[in-house]
């Protein structure tokens, strides 16, 4: 990967070629983060505050693929990213995805906490058995980037 990025940065027109490289490592992962997408829709739900901000839709919003060329990390990953303004629960998307679950107070008693529990594993357990296949179509779209280098060079 980072003899990839410096070969793209001596280019004339590395800007665009850095451009196009993350697009097509993003698209490669867009089945990855659809599936996560879906692992957490699937997490059950009780209904109690039909007017409360929808929680798994809002943590299915925040999922996306994240390409990062330079810098201190250069990479691909589908990431699932805070959620700011969803009930006072920013760490939602990692909280429903560990065993521990999350503790928050009864809706009307500020007295009684309670731990619950969301769908365990429903981030990670989306990828198992994928893994290779989304670094294939992640290496393909360096090598067709690097095909494209190669191709301009002569």
């Amino acid at each position: 990967m980072a003899a990839l990025v410096r070969a793209i940065r001596a280019e004339e027109d590395g800007k665009q070629l850095r451009k196009d490289l993350a697009k097509n490592m993003r698209e490669a992962l867009k089945p990855a983060a659809a599936e996560a997408k879906s692992s957490i829709m699937a997490m059950p739900s009780l209904g109690i505050m039909p007017t409360a901000p929808a929680l798994r839709t809002a943590i299915a919003r925040k999922i996306r693929p994240e390409v990062k060329l330079g810098g201190r990390w250069s990479g691909a990953r589908v990431k699932a990213f805070k959620t700011k303004n969803v009930r006072g629960f920013p760490n939602a998307p990692k909280r429903t995805n560990r065993a521990g679950g999350w503790r928050h107070p009864v809706f009307g008693n500020r007295e009684n906490w309670v731990t619950q529990q969301g769908k365990i594993d429903w981030f990670d357990d989306s990828f198992k058995g994928r893994e290779g296949l989304y670094k294939q179509a992640v290496e393909q779209a360096m090598e067709d980037m690097a095909r494209r280098i190669a191709d301009r060079a002569r």
